[in-house]
């Protein structure tokens, strides 16, 4: 697991048109069509939900459907050509403004600091691309209103400027994946000293490397995926697209404008709302923030009915703005899958592994205690292999859930063999059409090369509309990565003690990963990233398996094993992300130049922020780098408990897994498997439309290793709130819909971040508030 992304892709169905006609029309020339209004499925196929990138599908149209239909009359468009040049429009010719910039950092570190705190709590993270677009526009649209004639804020405010917003922001959202996965996994394993804070200097190090590995090479994937093989491989980069058209829409007249604003405002209040309830309800938990009504039941008891045994299994309403407009955005199947697996895991396998022995919980309180001495915690991961120990129900959890992530995203990866297949091909036949020009300008010809480049087809490529001198520069990016990978090898060889070549076989695999992961996330909205970081690992587990097996070797190389994944998932996360925000220049005729300095500027504000924001949090609450030494937890890092278990299953020479748990996990992996193979080749044209009925894996498996239903239960509460919002309001859902899960979201987010200054300053409601409601008295 390690950061399952929520997309973005919110207002505008990039398959927009309504109307069947108008669908036929535009299915040739690459418009995909709308199914109907209904929130996103972000993990309908395979998420990674807990590396989770979950980046949901966009499932419906969200857009307006009035400003849509004027657009669609005047003209239809092709989603694989830069849009038309609007003559009502005046021509930037400054869009790499310091406004620009400046707004897309500050909106991009709001996502930052909001993807750690969600991502350390479920392992989901949510994109920073539309929310950038949306709030970027509406902010910069009120300084140049308020302010025509002031320097650098005021201004007239196009769309090409409004792509340099949400490019810094994308730049500065930057890869939360490190940092609620594989980073403290180190500590979890006691593979780095007691405090980040003692290792800030190899956190910042390896930060640079995932950030401007991925930065340096996706230069040149922007010309091969958003250019050359876009339409062959029906690569419709949803999220980007809809980010394009978003801005589009906004622009394109005052319809559009007021629309904008209406979701600006949506955006805010939610926002705000969210921010505020989350910083109170530190200070009345039990009443503002998590309703422990068995407990309730319990106490009206006089502390003496069964109601408590259902609270220990952590049946519980938590009112978390983040994860009910999570489950707004990732839709009914995904939620009810997330439920139904938190049911099996937590309602039933749990409690049956305790009544037969096979497993036990800890109690919070003395067996004398006169009311809370049945109150126990069943997530202990504490003395793991020690004489005498017995597993928690949460230990003997993981690994089916890490088992069945690992088997549905490696098939969903190999499922796609044609396609990988050739856009590898294509890649190779390009490279060699470009060796074969190349020495024809110098009057030469090399038979072997050009036979392959003879085989290269043109006929689909989209002429790129940037100038020359708009493009980035072949010796920026070579001369970049060049000097990131030296730089690289420097610092894993003596700050991780890594080999170079160790380094340079994990750079590759971060590129082909990157590869693999832009083309999937490209045609389903995706990205693979559980994939990309177990296959690493258990890459690096087999070249490192020739170190021996005393106590520091074993140590060392899961040191490696993590660092390889950190590097190969972290820089294809960058890659991704950079590369969506290339198709929505791309779209908008932005000249790639200045969008790479946005991105470039955007990637190096997040390298000193993301392991800024990492200290404070776990210097506020250490339980997230060992959580074996607590009882409970308010952040449960469930992708550090799955990294850390790949790291100990592909370096130990033996690993204590209950044999009823390795064979219960290896039954439901095939399972899961066979699903993914029955979906993509038996549930096929008439028989397609039953693949929404199916179980989503990914999400049943994220509640096997998330170690309380109680995230389950909000999204699903959100899921079911979009469900009715969309049958009964479609067309306010369209303009709100997204706003309110967004700043939903982003406010708890920001929320959290201000909870864990409090609790460092001695200012926290575990001090000052009280906690009235909560089992123990305390939650």
């Amino acid at each position: 697991m390690a950061d399952e992304k929520i997309a973005s892709a919110g207002f505008v169905d990039v398959t927009s048109p309504d109307s069947k006609e108008i669908n036929e029309k535009t299915h040739e020339a690459g418009v995909a069509q709308v199914t109907s209004h209904e929130p996103y499925d972000a993990t309908s196929h395979n998420i990674n939900i807990g590396e989770f990138s979950a980046n949901p599908a966009p499932r419906g149209d969200h857009d307006q459907n009035s400003l849509k239909e004027e657009l669609l009359v005047e003209e239809v468009l092709d989603l694989y050509k830069p849009f038309p040049i609007n003559d009502q429009i005046a021509v930037e010719d400054h869009i790499l403004t310091i406004r620009a910039i400046v707004t897309g950092v500050i909106l991009g570190s709001l996502v930052n600091a909001s993807n750690l705190y969600l991502g350390l709590k479920t392992g989901f993270t949510f994109s920073s691309t539309l929310f950038g677009a949306i709030f970027g526009y509406g902010i910069i649209k009120s300084f140049a209103k308020w302010t025509p004639g002031v320097p650098i804020l005021g201004g007239s405010f196009g769309p090409q400027e409004n792509v340099i917003v949400q490019a810094a922001a994308t730049g500065a959202g930057g890869i939360a994946g490190l940092f609620v996965a594989g980073l403290p996994a180190m500590y979890k394993l006691d593979l780095l000293s007691d405090s980040p804070k003692q290792d800030i200097g190899r956190i910042f190090t390896i930060t640079i490397i995932c950030s401007f590995f991925g930065l340096f090479f996706v230069t040149p994937l922007r010309r091969f995926f958003v250019i050359q093989v876009a339409r062959e491989l029906k690569m419709m980069f949803p999220t980007p697209t809809a980010t394009a058209l978003t801005i589009r829409t906004m622009h394109a007249s005052a319809t559009g404008a007021k629309e904008a604003m209406s979701k600006l405002k949506a955006i805010g209040l939610a926002f705000s709302g969210a921010l505020i309830h989350r910083v109170v309800s530190y200070y009345a938990v039990g009443i503002l923030y998590d309703w422990h009504v068995f407990t309730w039941f319990f106490i009206w008891s006089g502390y003496k009915n069964w109601a408590l045994n259902i609270e220990n299994w952590g049946w519980f309403i938590e009112w978390t703005p983040a994860f009910i407009g999570s489950g707004m955005l990732i839709g009914l199947n995904s939620a009810i899958s997330m439920f139904a697996g938190s049911v099996l895991a937590w309602g039933i396998i749990g409690p049956l592994l305790v009544h037969y022995g096979t497993c036990v919980g800890k109690p919070y309180f003395p067996p004398d205690d006169p009311k809370w001495s049945g109150y126990m915690s069943f997530t202990s991961l504490s003395k793991i292999g020690a004489p005498g120990w017995v597993p928690s129900p949460r230990y003997w959890l993981l690994w089916p859930g890490v088992m069945i992530m690992v088997c549905v995203s490696l098939a969903e990866l190999f499922i796609q063999y044609k396609i990988i297949g050739f856009a590898f091909k294509s890649l190779f036949q390009s490279g060699c059409a470009s060796l074969q020009a190349a020495a024809q300008r110098r009057g030469k010809s090399y038979p072997l090369i050009e036979k392959h480049a003879a085989k290269h087809n043109n006929t689909d490529v989209v002429e790129d509309p940037t100038r020359p001198e708009d493009q980035v520069k072949n010796w920026m990016w070579m001369l970049g990565l060049l000097v990131t990978v030296v730089i690289a090898m420097i610092i894993c060889h003596f700050q991780w003690q890594m080999h170079p070549g160790l380094t340079i076989l994990a750079c590759l695999l971060g590129f082909f990963f990157s590869f693999l992961c832009v083309q999937i996330g490209a045609v389903t909205d995706q990205t693979p990233l559980t994939a990309a970081s177990k296959a690493s690992q258990l890459v690096f587990g087999g070249a490192t398996a020739g170190g021996g097996y005393s106590a520091s070797a074993i140590q060392h190389a899961q040191k490696l094993n993590l660092v390889a994944g950190g590097i190969a998932s972290g820089a294809a996360d960058v890659a991704t992300s950079l590369t969506g925000d290339f198709r929505t220049g791309f779209l908008m005729r932005t000249p790639p130049i200045k969008q790479w300095y946005a991105q470039a500027f955007g990637t190096f504000i997040s390298v000193w922020l993301a392991p800024g924001l990492f200290v404070l949090f776990t210097s506020a609450y250490p339980c997230i780098l060992h959580p074996d030494l607590y009882d409970h937890c308010a952040f449960l890092a469930p992708s550090v408990a799955a990294w850390a278990a790949v790291a100990q299953a592909v370096t130990q020479p033996k690993i204590p897994i209950p044999l009823s748990s390795g064979i219960f996990a290896v039954v439901m992996g095939a399972f899961a498997v066979c699903q993914v193979a029955f979906r993509h080749f038996y549930l096929v044209g008439p028989r397609e439309k039953y693949r929404a009925y199916l179980p989503n894996w990914g999400a049943i498996a994220l509640s096997f290793v998330i170690p309380l239903p109680v995230f389950t239960n909000a999204s699903l509460i959100g899921a079911v709130v979009a469900a009715l919002w969309v049958k009964y309001k479609p067309k306010n859902w369209e303009l709100y819909g997204y706003a309110v899960a967004a700043g939903l979201i982003a406010g708890e987010g920001m929320g959290g971040v201000i909870g864990a200054i409090l609790q460092l300053t001695g200012k926290s409601g575990d001090i000052y508030g009280t906690q009235a409601g909560c089992p123990g008295d305390s939650c």
